[in-house]
């Protein structure tokens, strides 16, 4: 699976203009996903229940969203589903399946991503008149519709770009999230954009994109996403990996709350920190990169 067959007639340079500016893309009629459809997770919510071995995630009473659900068993998720219209969601059924598990790293690959991505797969069941309450997500979202009609709205972020974690409307906000945005909107942005997904759509969600869902039938969806590094992580990565060498990093970071001592605690740590300014001049792009994506057994890891 690739760019240029999910969003043809798009060619992959043309959607990577999309991507670098942070805008939806949605394709219909993808051609190529016989074998996906056909799939017992894919063909619908009893064949996916049936085939499921383990816990499966459901919506509970109020906000529909994983920040609001709970893990039980399949067999007593699809009773949730048929009575009560619960939303449910399966976590990596590529751990199960080498197909989807092939599917999900060839996209990775064609986007050029990290080495250190944490590349997932999902699968939502979601029933008629449901859906998922307004979120963003700190990742990269690839949904390719396989069953149902299902209805997204999707708006720009404008109280944070670049989050590094999920944030669903009427919900406590992570505090580190808190130091670096704005203030967040009571509800969906009024400049949202509505786009239908049939059996065969396939839509591109930008990372941090205000999202809301709601299925006009019951709907089975794949959803891909890749947690890609930021240059924040890829820097952190390499600075803990050059310090972790060194004894005197490795220091226990005594007397730094000690009325009498924590002087001589903040003179230690800036003879640290001037050497360690000295050694970071030193360092090239090139060679952390060239540490991080040597080898793509650290896929997911």
């Amino acid at each position: 699976m690739n760019i240029t067959k999910l969003f043809h007639p798009l060619t992959r340079h043309e959607f990577l203009e999309h991507y670098l500016k942070g805008q939806p893309v949605v394709a219909h009629n993808i051609e190529g996903l016989e074998k996906l459809a056909a799939h017992p997770m894919l063909k619908s919510i009893n064949s996916l229940i049936e085939s499921w071995p383990t816990t499966v995630n459901a919506y509970q009473d109020g906000t529909a969203d994983e920040v609001n659900s709970i893990a039980i068993p399949a067999k007593e998720a699809l009773l949730l589903f048929n009575e009560k219209r619960c939303g449910l969601f399966f976590d990596d059924p590529n751990r199960f399946d080498p197909f989807i598990e092939e599917l999900l790293q060839e996209l990775r690959i064609d986007l050029g991503l990290s080495n250190l991505t944490y590349s997932r797969s999902l699968i939502y069941a979601i029933a008629k008149g449901k859906g998922t309450a307004t979120h963003f997500d700190q990742n990269i979202n690839f949904v390719l519709q396989m069953t149902g009609t299902k209805k997204w709205w999707i708006a720009p972020n404008k109280s944070v770009i670049n989050p590094l974690v999920r944030h669903t409307l009427g919900h406590p906000v992570d505090p580190e999230l808190e130091s670096y945005s704005h203030s967040f909107p009571e509800s969906m942005p009024e400049d949202a954009t509505e786009y239908t997904l049939k059996p065969g759509s396939v839509l591109f969600l930008p990372r941090g994109c205000w999202h809301k869902t709601e299925a006009l039938a019951d709907a089975l969806s794949l959803n891909f996403t890749y947690s890609a590094p930021s240059w924040l992580d890829l820097v952190s990565a390499a600075i803990r990996s050059r310090l972790v060498h060194s004894e005197a990093w490795r220091e226990t970071a005594d007397f730094v709350n000690d009325p009498e001592l924590s002087p001589h605690a903040i003179n230690k740590f800036d003879q640290l920190l001037n050497e360690f300014a000295k050694d970071a001049a030193t360092w090239k792009a090139s060679d952390i990169l060239a540490a991080t994506e040597q080898s793509s057994s650290a896929v997911g890891e």
